[in-house]
């Protein structure tokens, strides 16, 4: 049986291709996709999950495994990167009713598998930066020892050098996020040092049936302001994770 890693080059670029025909990427982003395609068999590794993604995720995930900086807001849930094995589990539960225990088992194995992008040492580790309303975290999963790991969880990863976790709190009252529409991310790639330089600022969002991917200067400026603007509103890495351990201690039993 020939495996993901046994796939030639040049089917995998146009597979990249068709999906971003498919999905409506711009010309730039999918020109951008297909050289990131192209670059190397071992960055494809989460085609080997190709049955527990969505196409139009499956984009994301390669430009994720390029970027050296994530910058992520997130109103609602737990950032993927940062969630627990028992909180993906429940996400994915919940968001897709109809899949079976083994399909969402391989959703979290790849949603862990992500999480390398913090650990590697080539390409360097990515930088994370994450801002999270305050909300997210008093959101209680199904057993309060859940909660309490999730929560521990993200003061772990936050403490990697790499990584940023910053909160929204209640007292910012209704800061610029909020009028974002919903989760965003930003991601910046490296400049190679050659003739192609570096891949454009690109800023993701996605949606139930769908992902939109938007890289024009003024789209990226747009989403890069709102950005500064919540660096404003939001607590510092110290006082963020000393309120995660205050709700930490009292959701625990």
């Amino acid at each position: 049986m020939v495996g993901p890693q046994d796939l030639a080059t040049s089917m995998r670029a146009l597979d990249v291709e068709a999906m971003c025909r498919l999905y409506g990427a711009s010309p730039d982003q999918t020109k951008i996709l297909m050289a990131l395609a192209r670059e190397t068999k071992a960055k494809g590794w989460w085609h080997a999950y190709s049955d527990a993604i969505p196409a139009y995720f499956e984009l994301y995930v390669g430009l994720e495994s390029s970027a050296e900086r994530l910058r992520q807001y997130e109103p609602e849930l737990v950032p993927g990167l940062l969630q627990t094995e028992a909180y993906a589990t429940e996400v994915f539960k919940v968001r897709e009713r109809r899949r079976t225990d083994e399909e969402v088992r391989r959703a979290v194995a790849l949603r862990k598998e992500r999480r390398n992008i913090l650990l590697r040492t080539w390409p360097a580790a990515t930088r994370l930066e994450v801002m999270i309303s305050e909300g997210v975290l008093r959101r209680p999963l199904r057993t309060q020892a859940d909660t309490t790991e999730q929560l521990r969880h993200i003061a772990r990863v936050g403490a990697m050098p790499n990584v940023s976790v910053r909160v929204l709190p209640y007292s910012a009252g209704i800061h610029p996020g909020a009028m974002a529409g919903g989760s965003f991310v930003i991601l910046d790639f490296p400049d190679h040092g050659d003739a192609r330089g570096a891949e454009p600022t690109t800023v993701y969002s996605d949606g139930l049936t769908g992902s939109l991917y938007l890289d024009k200067p003024d789209e990226v400026q747009a989403y890069e302001e709102v950005w500064e603007r919540m660096t404003i509103s939001a607590l510092d890495e110290a006082r963020s994770k000393k309120l995660i351990a205050i709700i930490a201690k009292e959701l625990s039993p």
